[in-house]
This record gives C-alpha cells, structure tokens and sequence, in this order.
C-alpha cells in the first residue's frame, strides 16, 4: 500500500465518521511521526507534510554534514560527508542534507499497522465528539427508535445513528416499547466507561414532563408561562407549578386547554399520568392550599425554622388531601419544599368525649410511631381503630408487626 492509497483510504474514513480537515492532518501527522520515532529514535529533525485531499506524503529528513572522522557522526541530526556525497557529491562539510524518506521504506508491517492505528484513532475522535455532543445536551428531549433490548437496557438509536440508553429503571411502570417503536426521553447524563461514552436517557425524570409541557404548550415555549417546579411520581402523579408573565393569561387554563386538549397528549405520553396544574403564587400559604387540591384546607401552621406545615382539614377532606398511598401530600410537600403534617379539624361538638389522644399514649407507643399515624390524618385512639391494620400499613411507613401493636394497645383502652 503507497502512502495515496493510505491517506486516501483514511481520509474517506474521517469524512465519513465527520471528522473535520485540521483535526485530520494532525491524526496522519502524529501516526506518521510514531512511525518515523519507531524506526529512526526521534522525529526531531524530520517534516511531515501531508494533503489529505490529493493523497500527497512527503517526510524529509534533515541532517548536517560532518567530517567521517568526527564523533557527531552518531548523533541523530549528522551525516557523516561519505554518506552525503552518496545522495550528492558535490556536499561538502556544513551544508545540511534533506533527504526524502519514501513510506514504502518502513515495510509492509509497519505500514499495515498504522493503517489499523488511524482507524481506531478515528474510531476515539467519533466517541470524544460524540461525548463532547451529548454533555451539552443533558436535559434536552430526543426521539429515537427501540433499536435492541439488552437484559435491563433499551438500546435506541437517534436520527444520527448514535446509540442511546434507556435503563429499565428510568422507564415508567407502564412504558411497554418493542423493537422498532419511537420513543421519547430526555437526556439524563452521559458517562464515559472506557473511553466509551455512554449515554442515559430518562421518562421518570421531572425535566422529561417539563420538555413535554415546553412541546405541547405554545406559551411556554415562547415564554409567556414559566414552569416554577416539577414533582412527579412517574406514571401514578405528578404536579406542576406553572406562573405567568402576562396578566391576560390564565396560566393553568392555557396549559390544560379546552376540555383538557393541551394537556392530553403529554398525559397519554406518561402512560396516563394523573397531572396537577398549579398556579404558582409567592403567598406560601396560598400556594400550600393549591398543591392539596382537590383537597379544602380549614387552616395551617407554618413552621419556617423547621421547615414543617401542620395542615387542619375538615374529616372528610382528609382522604383528598392524603391521597392515594399518600401521593398527593407528598408530593405537595416536595412542591412547596416543606414537610406537610395533615391534622383533623374538628369542631367540639363533634368531639367523642371518650375518645382519648393519642398522645396520651406515649408510654406505650413510641413518638415516631404517633408522629407517622398523625402524618395521615390521625390524632385520637378511635380515629385509628376506625381503620384496619392493612389500611394502617397501606397509608404508612409502619412494619405489620408495629400497626398490630398499636391497635392492641389502643383496643385495651375502650375494653
């Protein structure tokens, strides 16, 4: 293989990968230069000179003449005047010699072998700029297709042909996608295992329903609404706190649209995704009292030191504001950044005279456990016994073995 056929070779390669011009030349000069190093010790006194587009190579070597006798004769950068007159004999002593070095001269295996090293040095540019690319990119939606399913990973492929992952765990419960279907996602992070960039896409991400809200909703895209915060339970719930800039607009009403026509594609997206839109206000009470929705608050207590809200709700408002396996609240409490405790606000002639508090028991039951049961709502014993033990440990973050304690305890009371 002559050096056109080399470079013509590798630049078709380079082109085709998108590797630009300069870069290039410096890929075929730092191959060429290991080449010459390997045969001759140094590079230092040879120019590489290289036209990719014509297939050109030419490398001179540039030595000094010195006498036969002398002791530079040895060093890299002298030719003894014997040797000179050999290339030209009219060389005398102190001209300099630039001698052309042919490839063919460092043989077949050596040639072979930079072949195999510009390819893979293409090969590391593709992966350097694909990562460079990508890290730039995190957060920002793409649409790919299921190219091939690996054990807990989904393989897609962008319209560049680059390979994306899609982890398992960053699916929604209910995403089912088969080999050829379009998928939407956002990138998440990208990592470099190897010196092989790898990247993570996600649908369970807050930023992933914050791109579809900027999609589908023209006014956030142009700026005129601005999302506040996001808080999702991927495919169960999810609230968003939308503000807007322009008075004229209602800001959840543009984002829902007419009988909910804006706001169902992102909702079929998420597999059904039970979303909140919220106004966004400064007044945090006023914002805590929306993100319980569709729950009426009565009053609350805000805790700013503590970062804690107690929350009083009528008994039947109780069950909206906590939700389903407590969704709602904590995901309330996620969007106002504040813990949320839920209390029954219950008039005295509603008052069971023989019902006793449940802090009454705290010699018996520990305060973590009377907080978790006043977390959902619940501050007497018959408030509690009013519920069974699975409803208990559904609602909780109590051990079956705890909740069967604390009923046991409370029924002693009334027996």
């Amino acid at each position: 293989m002559n050096s056109a056929e080399l470079i013509s070779s590798f630049a078709d390669f380079a082109k085709e990968k998108n590797i630009d011009r300069p870069t290039m030349i410096k890929v075929l000069e730092d191959v060429f230069r290991t080449m010459i190093r390997k045969r001759y010790g140094t590079d230092e006194n040879f120019d590489v000179i290289i036209n990719p587009e014509s297939g050109d190579l030419e490398m001179w070597r540039t030595r000094e003449i010195v006498d036969d006798n002398s002791e530079d004769i040895w060093d890299y950068d002298k030719i003894p005047l014997a040797e000179a007159k050999l290339i030209e004999p009219d060389f005398e002593i102190g001209e300099e010699v630039a001698e052309l070095i042919k490839l063919e001269d460092f043989g077949r295996r050596i040639v072979q072998t930079a072949r195999q090293t510009l390819i893979q040095k293409v090969k590391d540019l593709e992966k350097e700029g694909l990562f460079d690319k990508y890290k730039d990119l995190v957060g920002e939606m793409v649409t790919g297709d299921v190219y091939q399913i690996i054990g807990k990973e989904f393989i897609i492929t962008d319209s560049e042909g680059n390979e994306l992952t899609l982890p398992k765990s960053e699916m929604i419960q209910k995403d089912r996608f088969k080999k050829g279907e379009s998928v939407k996602a956002v990138i998440h992070k990208v990592d470099m295992n190897n010196g092989t960039p790898k990247i993570i896409l996600s649908r369970t991400s807050p930023v992933f329903l914050e791109r579809l809200f900027e999609q589908e909703i023209p006014e956030i895209y142009d700026g005129q609404i601005m999302i506040r915060k996001v808080v999702r339970e991927p495919g169960e719930r999810a609230k968003v706190a939308v503000e807007s800039y322009d008075d004229r607009i209602d800001p959840v009403g543009a984002c829902v649209g007419m009988k909910g026509s804006r706001i169902h594609g992102i909702v079929r997206e998420l597999q059904n995704e039970n979303i909140d839109v919220i106004n966004y206000t400064e007044n945090l009470e006023l914002l805590v009292g929306r993100a319980l929705s569709p729950a009426k608050v009565s009053s609350m207590n805000i805790d700013k030191e503590r970062k804690r809200i107690a929350v009083y709700l009528q008994p039947d408002q109780v069950s909206l504001a906590i939700g389903k396996g407590g969704q709602n609240i904590k995901l309330a409490g996620k969007l106002v950044g504040y813990e949320l405790d839920v209390y029954r606000d219950i008039k005295e002639s509603e008052v069971d005279e023989e019902d006793v508090d449940l802090t009454e028991f705290s010699d018996e039951i520990e305060d973590w456990v009377i907080a978790e049961l006043h977390k959902i709502g619940l501050d007497t014993a018959k408030q509690v016994l009013k519920l069974n033990s699975d409803e208990l440990i559904r609602r909780t973050e109590l051990e079956e073995e705890t909740v069967n304690e604390v009923l046991s305890i409370l029924r002693s009371e009334f027996e």
